[in-house]
């Protein structure tokens, strides 16, 4: 007989049916309450529902697993076995907090309920149990807003207004400010709220509460800001969420209760300190919702001296918690994200997982955790993703610069940005897609928001902490983030910031220091990040790892500078065309270009020579004996032609011929496909003096240096190679201009002669090319192009469909097809290595600084890749992890 299949899991009283190591069943948040269980931390009872119940419900049109209702009741009744209380009993109720839970943190995506399981009668009963009737329904107003936000679809605003419209009329400024009558009150206006809007009164059976607050956290997976922060940050569609049902423990019980969040270390900046926050009387919502503004959980952080510290408040909790709190981070051996509550003085942890940071923060806490021997450096290296390096080298603001402090708060996470203000997340989205700088700014984010807080460059909030909402997903994402400013009331309604006499209007500049704080007026200058001690450290141990080497794509000596700067290891493009749109130079390129005889050419490219040569004796010189890759001539000469009357006018009087023959000769030259027309190695075939001066130029800077003592060797590459015969042509003239100018010099320069592989053709064929070409390097943004069909120009036209309907799950020219662009790749390096050992084979498209990208290259054999200089650390550290991975497949960890 077939054993059915098992959708639910028990934990409680110190043993639990799962473990750490099942987060991919159990979500992040059920596996974490298993694990917590079994070491021994104060957890409460509970079950989980699986994300595979979650994956069959979709399968099954929206149908719950066949056999989940009977175990859910199983479960419950365990439950209740447990606590010794009941479900919808009038005397003792067991209440239940509903919360999604997905592998992966997804902070504030998905939906929860506290409170599930009151009604009239049960309210009452929870009243007389605890000789409380205030916390009784401030419970059960709590649970009519979320059940009726979460469940029904009624928006949250309406019983925020009648919250706000009560307090007013009884001259109140917060809620725990209302007595048990005002919030009898309060349940009646929000039921009323609910019939008059479903037609239909608030549901009152417990488990038909129980089963529809299930199936919305199931829903939820698939809502709007949950499929929008999947997309952000790569998690899987077809993942699903688990669903935790747990015994509620409540933090609004009165003064010596309390709900809070804190880190094991500071999120913003790794430091190894307790650092979180808490508010008195509360449940779990208020804190990470930002509504109210929490008290810091120890003296350290109470800078504005609020003496209202839950060290100082609750001293034994204080204690407790950090005891647990160190047995979390040493167990998980990571800096965790805890979410605790305090019921009468008793202290419950109700998550833990691995906490979110800023990339500075992360950086510091891998470095100091190998220091303490809690992790080895090849953790540390997996620790760090690529994308929060590159975070780690935003901008900061200019020390010398003048600025405006309009107001300060809390530094959630870091960076310098400047934008325009906008107030609601679809203006950011509709400015930012129009290509300007936005600041988003809310009385505080919600997770509808995350689209805008996506397109924004930050984000400010007027209320909040550091664990708030806006806090969290900010330091995930990268985003400069500023909470909990105090000093500036905003209202969305009217798009107007108001900074005491100062309003601030939808499209003002405001400039953001998210470490901090500081909220700036206009726009003020930023310069580049200054790398520390860790960061070096750090680069120090990737470096020792990977096997790939990392180059840059740099076009003029200031680019080489910068690529040192950040540890590139070569040039592996130098594109000779940027050089020639230089204003000193320009006029001579066209007329070049437009000399119809071969001796004008040759006059214009003589006027050419000595600059392309002082360009790369200086690009030769500052990377010093490093491996310097130079692209000969590559674009269409169209590009280079006059466009406008003016330039037209210029070129005709110095080529001495009317505007209309200029014209006449730009008309002639335009082609109907440039990209696949007269360019690349084409123009070095029909136009070979344009090479030859190239040449020439590079071979003659080589000489000059190393008759300095600079022993240079320089690596010509031939661009759009597609046929054997084209290479052998072309590095015969090359092999002709060397030598003569190296005859002329009495000097020999070892050199080589290589191929960009950038046609599809090039790859089918290149064992034949590599028979003369001594290099390939692949040029993926035009191998995708010719692979896909795809025009780069054009094809943002349906892209974004294409993406939308999942026909492509990634951008290609963002990120390499591994399926066909990577099978060309693979077949290239297979065939050019059989016809010539040791073939050095790299790549050098925009797909060099894509760390998805490079973890492709890396198995695909190359030797190195190429990228911008200032994303250089992130192929670095992308080539590492492809090491490691490497290594861990090749002998798994116990």
């Amino acid at each position: 007989m077939k054993q059915a299949q098992k959708y639910v899991y028990f934990f409680g009283h110190g043993k639990a049916e799962g473990h750490a190591g099942m987060k991919d069943l159990l979500g992040g948040k059920g596996a974490g309450l298993c694990e917590m269980t079994n070491l021994g931390v104060p957890v409460p009872c509970g079950f989980i529902v699986t994300t595979e119940a979650c994956i069959l419900y979709y399968k099954q049109g929206k149908s719950l697993p066949e056999g989940l209702d009977e175990e859910v009741q199983t479960h419950l009744s365990r439950l209740e076995e447990s606590t010794g209380k009941r479900f919808g009993d009038k005397e003792n109720p067991l209440l239940v907090s509903i919360r999604s839970g997905a592998r992966v943190s997804m902070p504030g995506m998905m939906d929860t309920v506290l409170n599930v399981g009151l009604n009239d009668i049960t309210v009452q009963g929870l009243a007389q149990k605890t000789n409380n009737p205030r916390f009784a329904y401030d419970s059960y107003r709590r649970f009519i807003a979320m059940f009726s936000s979460v469940v029904l679809g009624i928006p949250y605003e309406h019983f925020e207004v009648a919250l706000d419209d009560l307090k007013k009329s009884m001259g109140v400024n917060h809620d725990t400010d209302l007595d048990a009558d005002a919030l009898r009150e309060l349940v009646k206006h929000y039921k009323g709220i609910v019939e008059s809007t479903k037609g239909a009164p608030f549901p009152s059976e417990p488990n038909d509460q129980l089963w529809a607050t299930i199936k919305a956290v199931f829903e939820s997976w698939n809502s709007q800001r949950a499929t929008t922060y999947r997309k952000i940050h790569k998690i899987p569609d077809e993942w699903g969420t688990a669903v935790s049902v747990v015994s509620m423990v409540f933090g609004n019980m009165g003064e010596d209760s309390g709900t809070g969040v804190l880190f094991t270390r500071n999120p913003a900046t790794g430091e190894k300190v307790l650092y979180g926050e808490y508010l008195p009387n509360a449940q779990g919502e208020d804190v990470v919702a930002g509504i109210r503004t929490p008290y810091p959980i120890s003296k350290d952080q109470d800078t504005n001296g609020t003496k209202n510290t839950l060290e100082e408040r609750m001293p034994a909790v204080y204690r407790e918690i950090t005891r647990v709190a160190a047995k979390l981070e040493a167990h998980y051996k990571d800096m965790q994200d805890i979410e605790f509550t305090i019921e009468k003085g008793n202290l419950w942890i109700l998550q833990t997982r691995s906490g979110k940071r800023t990339a500075l923060a992360a950086m510091k806490a891998a470095v100091d955790m190998v220091k303490e021997n809690l992790i080895d450096k090849e953790t540390a290296i997996l620790r760090i993703s690529p994308d929060q390096l590159n975070h780690l080298l935003h901008p900061v603001i200019d020390p010398r610069a003048k600025k405006e402090v309009l107001c300060k708060g809390l530094p959630a996470s870091p960076g310098a940005v400047n934008g325009m203000l906008v107030f609601t997340a679809d203006e950011a989205v509709k400015r930012a897609n129009m290509g300007d700088r936005v600041i988003l700014v809310r009385p505080e984010t919600s997770p509808e928001d995350i689209h805008g807080m996506y397109a924004a460059q930050g984000i400010l909030t007027a209320r909040g902490g550091m664990t708030s909402h806006a806090a969290v997903v900010a330091r995930g994402m990268g985003k400069c983030c500023i909470v909990g400013c105090s000093e500036i009331r905003v209202s969305t309604e009217n798009r107007v910031a108001h900074v005491g006499s100062l309003d601030l209007k939808e499209g003002d500049w405001v400039t953001l220091n998210g470490s901090t704080g500081e909220v700036m007026r206009g726009i003020i200058p930023t310069i580049d990040a200054a790398m520390g001690d860790d960061f070096t450290i750090f680069i120090e141990w990737v470096d020792a790892v990977r096997r790939l080497r990392v180059r840059a794509n740099a076009d003029t000596s200031k680019d080489c500078e910068v690529a040192l700067r950040f540890g590139a290891e070569g040039v592996g493009l130098c594109r000779t065309e940027h050089m020639f749109f230089a204003p000193d130079r320009i006029l001579a390129v066209r007329e070049m270009i437009l000399s119809s005889e071969h001796e004008g050419r040759k006059k214009a490219l003589a006027k050419i020579k000595p600059m392309q040569k002082g360009d790369f004796a200086e690009i030769f010189r500052t990377m010093g004996e490093r491996p310097v890759i130079i692209r000969l001539l590559d674009p269409p000469l169209h590009e280079f032609l006059p466009k406008t009357a003016e330039e037209v006018a210029e070129i005709a009087r110095e080529m001495r011929l009317s505007p209309e023959a200029i014209k006449a000769q730009r008309a002639k030259m335009e082609e109907f496909n440039p990209m696949l027309g007269h360019r690349g190695c084409r123009l070095g075939i029909t136009t070979p003096e344009i090479y030859e001066m190239q040449v020439e130029a590079i071979l003659e800077a080589a000489c000059e240096l190393k008759a300095e003592g600079l022993d240079v060797h320089p690596e010509i590459m031939v661009p759009l190679v597609g046929t054997e015969e084209e290479i052998v042509f072309v590095k015969a003239c090359i092999d002709k201009t060397a030598k003569g100018v190296m005859d002329a010099k009495g000097v020999r320069v070892s050199y080589k002669v290589g191929t960009m592989i950038e046609l599809p053709r090039a790859c089918i064929v290149a064992d034949d090319i590599a028979k003369v070409a001594e290099f390939f390097s692949f040029g993926t943004n035009d191998l995708t192009q010719m692979t896909f069909g795809f025009s780069r120009d054009d094809v943002g036209i349906f892209l974004p469909v294409y993406l939308e309907k999942k026909i492509l799950k990634v951008d290609p020219f963002e990120s390499l097809d591994t399926q066909g662009v990577g099978r060309l790749i693979q077949l290239a390096v297979e065939k050019g290595r059989k016809a010539r050992a040791g073939l050095s084979v790299g790549i050098c498209g925009e797909h060099g600084g894509d760390s998805d990208s490079v973890k492709f290259c890396h198995k695909a054999g190359l030797d190195y890749v190429s990228c911008s200089p200032f994303r250089v650390p992130i192929a670095k550290l992308a080539a590492a992890q492809a090491a490691l991975e490497d290594r861990m497949t090749a002998q798994p960890l116990e």
